[in-house]
This record gives C-alpha cells, sequence and structure tokens, in this order.
C-alpha cells in the first residue's frame, strides 16, 4: 500500500517545478515576467489604484490574478510587502542594487 502511496505523492510533487499553460496560452513563466517589467514600469511599487490599473492593462491579467501574482513574489522573495498595504518588486531594474547604479 505504501508502494502506491508513493507512486502517486512522487507525480503531485514534480507538478510544481513545471510550467503550466494558463486558459490564454500564456505560461506562468511569461506571467511572472510581465508581471515584473509592468511593476517596473510603475515604479517598483505597487500600492494603490493608479498602480494596478497600468499593471492590469500591461499585463491582461485580472486584479485577482495579480494580487495572487503580488502574494507568491512576496512568499519567494521577489518582492517585500509594505506597510499600509501594497508590495515592492526587488527584482530586474527594481532590485536594490539596480537602482543604487542607477540612481
Amino acid at each position: 500500500m505504501m508502494r502506491f502511496a508513493v507512486l502517486f505523492a512522487i507525480p503531485a510533487l514534480l507538478a510544481g517545478c513545471v510550467e503550466t499553460t494558463t486558459v490564454d496560452g500564456t505560461t506562468t513563466a511569461d506571467n511572472s515576467a510581465n508581471f515584473d517589467a509592468a511593476v517596473a514600469s510603475i515604479g517598483c511599487d505597487l500600492k494603490f489604484e493608479s498602480d494596478y490599473l497600468p499593471v492590469e492593462l500591461q499585463t491582461g491579467m485580472s486584479r485577482e490574478d495579480i494580487t495572487k501574482l503580488a502574494a507568491t513574489k512576496v512568499r519567494r522573495g521577489h518582492a517585500v510587502a509594505l506597510q499600509g498595504g501594497g508590495i515592492r518588486s526587488t527584482v530586474g531594474v527594481c532590485a536594490p542594487d539596480a537602482q543604487k547604479k542607477t540612481g
């Protein structure tokens, strides 16, 4: 019985490592990269309504999807939570060391 449990557990664990395709044909990696670029274009902070709207337009993602992805970015260390809500991206051009070079 234990062998059967292991046989079912291994594919389930590996599924988290595989890039998945969304309904519109983009991959989760595409969505993540598009999100990073869109957040960078608005100054790296995603906090106010005026921040979310351009990110929605640039990525084609819904507010719910953006909120979920932002939470995932914080969990993975690719963003930090801001006091009072919202996030600050810490990857790419938004990385603290990248901002020192350009700022």
